[in-house]
C-alpha cells in the first residue's frame, strides 16, 4: 500500500480508501470479515456517510473498530449534510446534527476527515466555514472539506477562511475516472473527468488539495468484465446510464489493449490512469476482499507516461 498526507491529519492516509457503502446490517459477519481483510492488507482509511444504510454503515464500522480495539489505527472519512427530499441541507444546523449522529453511531469522539456530502451554491460559504471551524476547535473533527463541491466553491470557501483567520478546507471528493461521465448517477454529483473537467484538474494539480475520487473504476465499467456487447447485463443501472458512450467504449478498448501489453488487468490500468495524474489523489474503491484490494494495490505501482495517458483518454492516437 502507498500512503499520502492530508493537512491536519497526523497519520498517513492509504492511497486506496475502502468505500463502506456495501457494509450491511443484514450481513454482520461478512461485513466484519471484509473490514478485517482490507485492514490487514494495509488500507487504514474508510469512507462512510451519514446517509449510508440509514446509518447502519456507520454503526457497523463503529462496532468493528471498538471490538477490534483499533480506533487509533483507522482514519474515518465521514460525510454529512446530504440533501433530503424536503430541502437542501447544507446549513450549520444540519452539519451539526449529522455530525453528532455520526459520532454516536461510530462510537468515537472525533471524525478524522469530515466532508460535506453535497453543496448548495445558494448558501453563503461564511456560516459553513465558521461552523466547521467551531467543530474542529471543539475536537469533534480533525480536518474537513467538500464532497461534490466545484473547485470555484472550494476556492470561495477557502478565501473566506483565509480572510477571517480560519482553517480552510483541505480535501475534496468529486467523481474522477478515465471514463467521461455522460449523466450524473445521483443528483448533485460533481465530476472532474473528461474534457470539461480540465480546468478543475489543473486547479487541483496546482494546489495539491487532497482529492478523494469516487467511482474511480467507473461503477464497474473498468472491472474487466464489461464490454460494449454485454455492459447492460453486467453492470448496475448507474454504470450503464453514467458511462455507456461510444467514446468511453473506445477508452475501454484502449485500456484492454494496454493491459494485455503490460501483462496487467483492466482495473489496474484504469486505476493507474487516475493515480498517474499530477494531483494528490486518493482513490475510493469498494473492494470486496483482500484479494481484490491486493490487485488494486498493484495498480498503484504502474507508472504511465504522459503519452500513454493522452492515448487512453483519446487525446492522441499515438503512444
Amino acid at each position: 500500500m502507498q500512503y499520502g498526507e492530508i493537512p491536519g491529519l497526523e497519520t498517513p492516509v492509504s492511497r486506496i480508501v475502502q468505500g463502506a457503502i456495501m457494509i450491511s446490517a443484514d450481513k454482520i459477519e461478512e461485513s466484519y470479515r471484509l473490514l478485517d481483510e482490507i485492514f490487514a492488507v494495509g488500507c487504514n482509511t474508510i469512507d462512510t456517510a451519514h446517509v449510508y444504510g440509514d446509518g447502519d454503515v456507520e454503526r457497523i464500522v463503529g462496532r468493528w473498530m471498538e471490538d477490534r480495539g483499533i480506533r487509533d489505527k483507522i482514519i474515518i472519512i465521514g460525510k454529512g449534510a446530504h440533501h433530503s427530499q424536503d430541502r437542501r441541507r447544507v446549513t450549520p444546523y444540519d452539519i451539526t446534527s449529522d455530525l453528532y449522529d455520526s459520532l454516536a453511531r461510530l462510537r468515537v469522539d472525533v471524525i478524522d476527515l469530515c466532508l460535506l456530502h453535497r453543496d448548495d451554491v445558494e448558501a453563503p460559504v461564511g456560516p459553513i466555514v465558521e461552523v466547521l471551524n467551531e467543530h474542529q476547535a471543539a475536537g469533534r473533527i480533525t480536518a474537513f472539506g467538500g464532497s461534490n463541491w466545484t473547485h470555484p466553491r472550494l476556492e470561495e470557501a477557502n478565501e473566506y477562511a483565509y480572510a477571517h483567520n480560519l482553517t480552510p478546507m483541505v480535501a475534496s471528493s468529486p467523481n474522477y475516472t478515465l471514463a467521461d461521465q455522460v449523466k450524473e448517477p445521483w443528483e448533485g454529483c460533481i465530476t472532474i473527468a473528461g474534457p470539461d473537467g480540465k480546468e478543475a484538474r489543473d486547479w487541483y494539480s496546482s494546489n495539491q488539495m487532497g482529492l478523494f475520487t469516487w467511482s474511480t473504476l467507473a461503477r464497474g465499467f473498468f472491472s474487466g468484465r464489461v464490454s460494449k456487447e454485454n455492459y447492460e447485463a453486467e453492470g448496475p443501472d448507474t454504470m450503464t446510464t453514467s458511462f455507456a458512450s461510444d467514446d468511453n467504449f473506445s477508452r475501454l478498448e484502449r485500456v484492454g489493449e494496454l493491459a494485455r501489453e503490460k501483462g496487467v488487468t483492466v482495473p489496474q490500468i484504469a486505476l493507474a490512469f487516475v493515480m498517474s495524474q499530477p494531483m494528490n489523489v486518493f482513490a475510493l474503491i469498494g473492494s470486496n476482499g483482500a484479494d481484490e484490494l491486493k490487485d488494486n494495490i498493484k495498480g498503484l505501482e504502474i507508472e504511465l507516461t504522459r503519452q500513454e495517458l493522452d492515448w487512453l483518454d483519446l487525446y492522441s492516437d499515438e503512444r
